[in-house]
């Protein structure tokens, strides 16, 4: 299948690669991937924001096509809710190396 040889393809985080610690996009790409081979759960767990991120990005793409009165207030909101949730994460993730 495709996708099996996907994780061959991904990026280096250049972050990890010079500092030796994870940015706040770390797992994104393995969270893609998984989401691409069905594996929800895994997916957030490896990037809890992926979802929210996936969801602002198709409210944009609607909104291109569809204006709506609220729409700026809403893509504001989305933003505030997947940097939460980013920060958050890594957070939780950084506290959990050390």
């Amino acid at each position: 299948m495709i996708l099996e040889g996907l994780e061959d393809h991904m990026l280096d985080c250049m972050n990890k690669k010079i500092f030796g610690v994870e940015c706040l996009g770390c797992g994104i790409q393995r969270a893609t991937a998984l989401l691409f081979r069905g594996e929800f759960v895994a997916a957030f767990k490896m990037y809890p924001a992926i979802y929210t991120l996936i969801l602002l990005a198709g409210f944009i793409i609607f909104n291109f096509f569809v204006k709506f009165k609220y729409a700026f207030q809403i893509k504001v909101a989305l933003i505030f809710i997947n940097i939460a949730i980013i920060i958050i994460s890594y957070a939780i993730k950084m506290s959990n190396v050390l």
